[in-house]
This record gives C-alpha cells, structure tokens and sequence, in this order.
C-alpha cells in the first residue's frame, strides 16, 4: 500500500510547468491588457509567424482550437472544390474521436484504419487497400508525439493524387529525419495548444499551417465568419478565432519549447531503459523522427489490477483512450466494424507520468513502483 509519506507524483503538474514561466507570461498578458486591441490584433500576427517560422512553413492561421483546426482545413478544400459531401477520408482508427469529427461535420466519411501495434500509429501497409474512388485525403495522426512514416504515406497520396491533412495536436516540435518538423510534412497541418499539449496554453488554442496560399486565403476567411473583408462574407464561415491573450501566452511559451520536448525526452529514455517488468509492454519508438513523448503510454494486459497498484502507490495515470472512436454511441454506424487491433489497444493502454518539470527523483520512483507491479 501506499507511504503515506510518500507524496503523490502527478501525471501532468500544469501549475509548475507555467510557474517557470509566470513572470513572462504576466508580462504578455499586460501588454495584451494594455494594448485595446483583443481580437485578430499583432499578438496573433506575431504568433502565427513565429509557429509558421517555427515549422517551416509559409503560414500559420490561429483558431480556437485544435478541432476547429482540422475542421476547417477540411472544410476549405470543400471550398476550393478538393472535396464534396460523401468524399471518403483515410484516418487511423486509433485515436481521438476530434480526428474523425471533423470528418463527419463536414458531410464527408471517415475510412478507418487499423494501427501499427507497436508504433500505436497508422499502419502504411494497410492504407492503400481501403482506397476507393471516392477517397480524397488521408489525415495521419502523430499520437502520443511519435510521428507517422510520412515518407510512405506521402508517395501513396501522391500516386493517388490525395490530399495529406496531418493532426499535429500531439506532435509539437517533432522533427522527421529529413529535418523536417510536424505541420509542414503534408498539404496542411492542424494544431492544438490545449493547455497539457507539449505547446500548451492557458486555455483553447489552435493553428493551422500550411504552404498553400489558396488554403491560407480560405482558411483566414472561415475562421473569421468567412470574412476576408470586415461585413464582407464569402463564405458561411465560423467564429473560431486564437484569442490575443493566448497568442501572446504561446509566444512566450514557445521560446521554450525544444528545451522541455528535450526533458521529454530524457524521461522517456529514463523510463525505457529502467523499467524491466515484463508484464508490461514499452513503447516503441519509429525511424520515423524525433518522438516528443506528449505522453508515455504503456500496454498491460490486466489493466484494471495495474490501475489499481498506481493508486495504492501515489502514482497518478491516465488512459488514453479506453473507448475506440467506432465503439463511441456517436458513431454508431461504425460499430459493425471489427478493428481488433484498435480495440486490444484500448483495452490495454495506460499512459505514466511524463512533464518538462518532474524531478529525477520522481522519475525513478514511478520506475521503483512499475517494476514492483506483480499482479
């Protein structure tokens, strides 16, 4: 049972994380305060083209959300006629149920695709079988911070003229082995700056970049109630807008990103090579890039008794995601689907603590107590 003494090791300690940056993030938030100016003013404009810079992208367009961002990448290429309702989209079946949402809203169907079991992340090899003349797009999605094989997915967009839509909402900073980072290895990436992401706000945030002009005039005007010109309306656009005081919060939290993606990394590293219960299966790491460890996540088949043990432990956890996207009430068309790697996964999954500020010492005691985990 747990040491009473013993102090309860967060998954994700948000508090401290901002902490470190508490003087400069008042600081933004005064300026943004002081300047009268708090929709679409320079805090975004300064934002957008320092992400833009960041990725190596032509353009960053700030949203609400990371949700909203895909959304509206898919809905634009409807616009630019890309796209029209009933168009299929290949998607992994592994992962957050936003990835297909913005699908679904825009009248086009998601094509589900079993994941690579080791990677946790879209299976290549499988992609091409579920085309039809219908498909449009494929949206890969680097989860957990491991990017998927770009290089493959790529060549098969190409062969069958597809669009390559990337949800970035866990990957921030990943660098593939061409140098090239998350958001800027396909025709458009979507972002989210939810305040746990690896590039986390103070509240909803979002981007999109891409190096597409077309799509970047699109984009700005739907996030903008499909307004380019103020009271002119293009398009039937939406209210999703980053917000001045998150843009500010973000610019100074980015100077600081390659830095805590770097401790991610060193805990990752930490937990990879001391952990040796073999009732749990480690993750695996793809030649595919940089992994950015937005979360640590771990397979167990007795997760229910493992769960447990953290708890009695202080050990803090978090499931990601214990229900597949097809088996969800809300898409009860797909539940005929049988998608038995994803739903083993689901069954499986279990993510330790992972942050930029943990302490080695609270990295070794998650280790000291994983290791001694009988069931």
């Amino acid at each position: 049972m747990k040491n009473m003494e013993q102090q309860e090791i967060k998954f994700l300690d948000l508090q401290k994380i901002n902490a470190q940056h508490r003087n400069e993030l008042l600081t933004a938030f005064e300026r943004v305060v002081d300047s009268g100016w708090y929709i679409l003013g320079e805090a975004v404009k300064k934002f957008e083209d320092s992400y833009a810079a960041y990725c190596g992208t032509k353009y960053c367009i700030g949203v609400a959300n990371g949700l909203d961002a895909l959304t509206i990448i898919v809905r634009a290429y409807k616009e630019l006629g890309y796209f029209n309702d009933g168009d299929e989209v290949i998607v992994p079946a592994n992962t957050y149920i936003a990835t297909i949402l913005s699908i679904s809203a825009n009248g086009l169907m998601p094509v589900l695709v079993e994941p690579d079991i080791n990677t946790f992340n879209i299976d290549v090899t499988k992609i091409e079988e579920k085309i039809s003349n219908k498909t449009k797009a494929i949206m890969p999605v680097h989860l957990y911070g491991q990017l998927c094989d770009m290089i493959a997915i790529n060549k098969i967009a190409e062969r069958y003229k597809l669009k390559v839509i990337e949800d970035c909402a866990q990957s921030q900073g990943a660098v593939a082995t061409d140098g090239k980072i998350a958001g800027n290895l396909g025709h458009a990436g979507a972002h989210s700056f939810y305040p746990g992401k690896n590039l986390g706000a103070l509240g909803d945030a979002g981007s999109i970049t891409t190096n597409d002009p077309l799509l970047h005039e699109v984009v700005s005007g739907l996030r903008n109630y499909g307004s380019k010109k103020k009271y002119h309306n293009d398009y039937k656009g939406m209210n999703s807008r980053l917000d001045e005081v998150q843009a500010a919060l973000l610019q100074v939290k980015l100077k600081y990103l390659d830095k805590e993606n770097e401790r991610r990394r060193e805990i990752a590293g930490m937990y990879s090579a001391a952990i040796k219960n073999t009732r749990l299966h480690l993750p695996h790491e793809s030649k595919a890039g940089a992994h950015v460890w937005h979360v640590y996540v771990l397979r167990v088949a007795n997760r229910t008794s493992f769960e447990q043990y953290l708890k009695d432990n202080g050990i803090q956890y978090v499931i990601h995601y214990p229900v597949p996207p097809h088996q969800q009430p809300a898409y009860h068309e797909l539940s005929h689907l049988s998608l038995p790697i994803t739903e083993l996964l689901h069954q499986e999954v279990i993510s330790l603590p992972i942050s930029p500020v943990m302490t080695n010492a609270e990295v070794n005691r998650v280790i000291e107590v994983v290791n001694e985990w009988v069931e």
